[in-house]
């Protein structure tokens, strides 16, 4: 009897029994109220994205440089510790992701959770938005649309900390003197965008 157990236990994971389980899980988890910040991992141009959402909407996207489990880790510390991979809550959003880099989709039309950012940092992320497709503000600029033209460093760090890059652009946000600046994916990420919506 325990030689079967143990035959069992050993044998190689059937990848398809793993994904209904895992299916089944996440389904049981939703049904009971389990799933506070469901997530998943969808490819890009600029690399694989990390998709966290709430039921409030979406709370985070992450690039890979950013360390996934770092950042899912930091999900469960200030959302909640109920996090777990459910790419059906994500549909919307990967979707539009996709229309967004084949050129098709000039702006999102997603319910986002601005739960990880406050007060000056949410403010300066709530008008990146209106930053058009296509075009480009400097970060003094961005000082000035919120009200504050001295805090120009300030908007740099607001853009940095962004936690949803690409659908809150802050890649549209460059440097005075047309240098495009640093960026949470990157500065080559940051370039393929740009010139994702010039091509537009």
């Amino acid at each position: 009897m325990s030689e079967k157990i143990t035959e069992t236990l050993s044998a190689p994971a059937d990848t398809d029994a793993l994904a209904r389980l895992r299916a089944r899980l996440t389904a049981s988890a939703e049904a009971d109220g389990l799933l506070d910040v469901a997530y998943t991992v969808v490819d890009s141009p600029v690399g694989g994205l990390l998709l966290a959402a709430t039921e409030r909407g979406l709370v985070r996207v992450a690039y890979a440089r950013e360390d996934h489990d770092a950042v899912l880790e930091a999900l469960a510390q200030k959302v909640s510790p109920r996090v777990l991979r459910a790419p059906r809550r994500l549909d919307g959003a990967a979707r539009e992701l996709d229309e967004y880099f084949a050129g098709t989709r000039t702006a999102f039309d997603l319910p986002l959770d601005h739960a990880l950012s406050h007060g000056f940092r949410q403010l300066v992320q709530s008008r990146l938005p209106d930053i058009g497709y296509g075009t480009t503000l400097s970060y003094k600029q961005v000082a000035e649309l919120v009200g504050s033209p001295a805090a120009v460093r300030a908007v740099g760090t607001a853009c940095a900390t962004n936690p949803l890059p690409v659908v809150v652009p802050c890649h549209r946000v460059v440097k005075s003197d047309g240098g495009i600046g640093q960026y949470v994916g990157g500065v080559a990420a940051k370039a393929a965008l740009l010139e994702l919506e010039s091509a537009a």
